[in-house]
């Protein structure tokens, strides 16, 4: 499982995820996991919670509305859809979550003891049951049984069940790779960190439960289900794993269709309420014979892409259920480039689950899709090595050493080695990034970025790489520019950078989300004289553009807010119109005409119910309380700080926007007690 890092829906003075946890300073880690999931920041232990008994996960067939469709499950696709339900089955989305048993744990149970920090855990078998003795939320061991596994390869990961419907995620997982590749034992997924009771990060904390973390990217049909009155969950699903309506959406209306046994007629939906066509194999075709690249037809289909993101980002949920594919920013808010999670340059550091990634490559901007890449049932790639890339790269002029510079078949002449390079996460798994990007190893000193080619030459230096490409390219590559340079001058340069950040943002010719990034950080620094700027970004083509505009705006007076942000209220893209609605809450009526005050209406009580899915949040309660606070209801502002703390005794922002409340009442006292 993977506890992701994501941000917020609004902007608070709560640090992200991944600055610094705790009094200590130790950075924020991830705990990782396979197929892709949703998550954030996490909170304390189980100290207080309500003593309930325990609840299994509720697998249900869900009932929908009356005339809506239904999920049906797996088996109900098999008859007319054999092939693709039996390459499905092995694959990492079946395997995603499955209920503990001989045939799913790939763990050894026989009595192994792993010792970390002084805590040792052993791992038994108790009538055909499979258990842990570790330490619980008090600190003392006991025994908890094995409820469900996740994942399979490179490592499987344990969920374990608490009271009030929680189910948690073992600290120590196992690696499933061979014994020759130092696979076959018990790891811990904090080496070197000591993982006391009462540490944020603790198994039995918030941070590492399902419910909240990882859910929704590992189940199909998910309904967290969490009760804000009793911090407790009574989660519902349709699959436990990522199934086929996952993708495909609910099926009843569909199979209705094939069991009429009529052939479709033109035009037929065949009951589909989401359709999915990649053609793959004929949509890409090399021009002439001595082109250096193929070029798609016609591009594909938004939806495709959007089924993908959905889990496949780094982001937080803002609505659960309705149909896949729709417009990421429509049901998540995605992060964006910023630091640490990324380099300067765009590079993954941490965990961004490829949307970030590969919005910023030249691939994604000439219309490659996942599916050209990956097989969607087996989620094998389409091809092996080089043959992957040589599809549509002419192999000719790129799998040679004429361009690679390195000995055939060498780790240096293997195209995803040098751009898209791997990076491990939960310890053990390497995660090719999908950026795609040519090495700058120039860069690397300035920015404090990675480069593939000292990546792999660990003892050499970025001069030297870049002395290498000199020899080989001639030195033209290096006046390329960069969208780095600039990213990194808006962390350190502040108000100085804003001018060349907002002509980035500008600039048609970047992709949306480095823009997108480049308002995020020129908001800091804005002055009055860049309100031309921040108006002509809101009207960007791309949500994730206008979010980060809607930004820009915050900055200004209300009466330009109002002017420049309120047709917004009504944009099609949720994410936008919830963003609109954040930064216009202390905007009086008498600025708004009768028809945006309704939308503002309907587009505040859309981000409540996006804060009320995610009150098990800490954070989220701040940013409930900020809302709360910018309409002026103190009372209300003051409860939403009060909760994140109770659930996060630890959240510095929450002290810190508690105590500039008692502060803007004129309660200094009270405000300083709280700090």
């Amino acid at each position: 499982m993977n506890l992701r890092k994501t941000p917020r829906t609004a902007r608070t003075a709560v640090p992200l995820p991944s600055r610094t946890r705790t009094a200590r300073k130790r950075r924020w880690r991830i705990l990782p996991a396979f197929v892709l999931i949703a998550a954030l920041t996490g909170v304390w232990f189980y100290a207080g919670q309500p003593a309930g008994p325990a609840s299994a996960i509720v697998r249900t067939k869900s009932v929908p509305p009356a005339g809506e469709p239904g999920y049906v499950g797996a088996e109900a696709c098999r008859d007319c859809h054999r092939n693709e339900v039996e390459t499905w089955r092995g694959s990492h989305h079946a395997l995603a979550m499955q209920e503990a048993a001989g045939e799913t744990v790939l763990g050894h149970f026989d009595e192994v003891k792993f010792k970390h920090f002084g805590v040792e855990s052993v791992f038994f078998k108790r009538d055909g049951k499979y258990w842990v003795r570790t330490g619980g939320p008090d600190g003392k061991p006991a025994d908890y049984q094995i409820r469900y596994t996740f994942g399979v390869t490179p490592l499987q990961q344990y969920l374990i069940e608490f009271p009030g419907g929680r189910y948690q995620a073992l600290g120590i997982a196992w690696d499933s790779r061979p014994k020759s590749e130092g696979g076959q034992r018990w790891f811990s997924l904090y080496p070197g960190e000591k993982m006391d009771a009462g540490d944020p990060l603790h198994w039995t904390g918030r941070y590492q439960n399902w419910n909240m973390q990882c859910a929704e990217c590992h189940s199909t049909g998910l309904k967290k289900g969490y009760d804000r009155t009793t911090d407790m969950y009574r989660t519902t699903f349709s699959a436990l794993n990522v199934s086929c309506e996952a993708c495909h959406g609910p099926a009843s209306r569909h199979v209705d269709w094939a069991g009429q046994g009529k052939a479709p007629a033109p035009n037929d939906d065949k009951g589909l309420v989401v359709k999915l066509e990649s053609r793959w194999r004929e949509a890409w075709r090399f021009p002439a014979p001595d082109a250096r690249f193929a070029q798609r037809d016609r591009p594909a289909g938004d939806t495709l892409m959007n089924v993908c993101w959905a889990c496949h980002a780094r982001r937080s949920t803002l609505a659960e259920g309705g149909l896949p594919g729709r417009p990421l920013e429509e049901t998540h808010r995605p992060a964006l480039l910023m630091q640490p999670a990324y380099y300067a340059d765009g590079q993954q550091r941490e965990e961004d689950y490829t949307w970030g990634s590969f919005r910023q490559s030249r691939m994604y901007s000439k219309g490659v899709t996942c599916l050209d890449c990956h097989e969607p049932h087996a989620l094998k790639l389409r091809a092996e090595g080089n043959a992957l890339c040589t599809r549509c790269h002419q192999a000719a002029a790129f799998d040679t050493g004429r361009h690679h510079f390195h000995k055939a078949g060498s780790t240096g002449a293997q195209c995803l080695d040098c751009h898209a390079p791997k990076r491990n996460y939960m310890v053990i798994d390497g995660r090719h990034d999908h950026s795609f990007r040519l090495p700058r190893p120039d860069l690397s000193s300035r920015l404090g970025s990675p480069n593939a080619c000292t990546e792999c030459h660990q003892d050499r230096k970025p001069e030297w790489a870049a002395a290498a490409l000199d020899r080989w390219y001639g030195s033209s590559w290096r006046k390329r520019p960069h969208y780095g340079t600039v990213l990194q001058a808006g962390v350190t340069e502040g108000t100085g950078a804003v001018p060349a950040l907002l002509d980035l943002a500008q600039d048609p010719m970047i992709p949306a989300v480095i823009r997108a990034t480049a308002a995020a950080l020129a908001e800091p620094g804005l002055r009055p004289e860049f309100i031309d700027e921040a108006r002509q970004l809101l009207q960007d083509i791309d949500p994730t553009v206008r979010v980060a505009a809607l930004g820009l705006a915050e900055r200004f007076e209300p009466a330009f807010r109002t002017e420049a942000a309120s047709p917004l209220l009504s944009d099609p893209i949720r994410g936008v119109r919830i963003e609109a609605a954040r930064i216009l809450a202390d905007v009086s009526d008498d600025l708004l005409p009768s028809a945006l005050r309704e939308a503002r209406n309907k587009a505040s009580r859309e981000y409540r119910e996006a804060l009320a899915l995610n009150a098990d949040w800490p954070q989220e309660n701040v940013n409930e309380g900020n809302f709360l606070l910018r309409q002026g209801r103190i009372d209300a502002a003051t409860a939403a700080y009060r909760r994140a703390l109770e659930l996060d005794p630890l959240l510095i922002g929450a002290y810190v926007n508690f105590a500039d409340l008692y502060r803007q009442q004129g309660r200094d006292d009270e405000g300083e007690k709280l700090l």
